[in-house]
This record gives C-alpha cells, sequence and structure tokens, in this order.
C-alpha cells in the first residue's frame, strides 16, 4: 500500500514541477517579444535563437516530466537550463522580488535533483515503456515501502 502512496505522490510532484515549465515556455510562444526585450535587458545576445531553445526546453523538458517520459534526460536539460538562468536574470539581491525568483528557482532544482535521483514512478511512460526502467522503478518502490 505504501508504495502506491508513493507512487501517486511522484506523479503529483512531477505535475507540479511540470507546470511551472510549461506554462512559461506557453507564455514566451504567446509573447515572443516581451521575453526577448527582457533577455536585451540583460544584454543578452542572439535573443531569436536563444528564445526558440528556451521555449524547446522549457516545453520539452516540462512534458518529458510530465508524463515521465525520458524523464532523466529531461529533467538534466531542464537542470542545465536553470542554472545559467538563475544566475543571469535573479541575483539581483538589493531587489526583493529577484531574491524570491532566486530562491525559488533554488527549489524548483533541488525538486528536479530528487526527480532526477527518484525517478517518476511506475505512473510513468518510463516505467511502461523499457522494461529496465520498470524493474529500476519497482526496486525504488520496493525500498521505499521497506
Amino acid at each position: 500500500m505504501k508504495s502506491d502512496w508513493h507512487d501517486t505522490l511522484a506523479l503529483l510532484g512531477r505535475i507540479l514541477i511540470a507546470a511551472i515549465f510549461l506554462m512559461s515556455g506557453l507564455n514566451k510562444i504567446m509573447a515572443p517579444g516581451q521575453t526577448q526585450g527582457y533577455m536585451a535587458q540583460f544584454g543578452i545576445p542572439l535573443t531569436g535563437p536563444l528564445l526558440v531553445g528556451a521555449i524547446l526546453l522549457e516545453v520539452g523538458g516540462g512534458l518529458s516530466i510530465l508524463l515521465g517520459a525520458f524523464t532523466f534526460w529531461g529533467s538534466l536539460a531542464l537542470l542545465i537550463f536553470m542554472i545559467p538562468t538563475t544566475l543571469i536574470f535573479h541575483t539581483n539581491f538589493a531587489d526583493p522580488n529577484q531574491v524570491i525568483h532566486f530562491m525559488k528557482n533554488l527549489a524548483i532544482t533541488g525538486g528536479i535533483l530528487y526527480v532526477m535521483e527518484a525517478g517518476p514512478g511506475r505512473i510513468s511512460v518510463d516505467a511502461k515503456r523499457k522494461p529496465e526502467s520498470a524493474r529500476r522503478i519497482e526496486a525504488i518502490a520496493r525500498r521505499r515501502a521497506a
């Protein structure tokens, strides 16, 4: 019974982590000029290609975590994205709002690291897709149930 809760909580956690990336990616799609302007304020060159890359990472990585498909790789991509994004855009610690964004990003990064370590749980594409992934996920669930 305990492992059932772990899988349900893993799914809920993945949904919540994925939501911020999916919403952020969709917001960039809906207002690309605004996003490029924000990037330019920080001296970011090539805002067009970098915007496309950010959208692909946020939407692709968000879907990966949401569905639990290629979860480790989607999480790794988002982790690599989060580090420079946080350091470039959210280190004006004189601005309390930026401190909040910085801390929020640290918390999200912690969630991503946890997903990378714990795996997506049995309610995931990864668990259905590959027998070795399913065995790894099952072993993690058994350890937690003990």
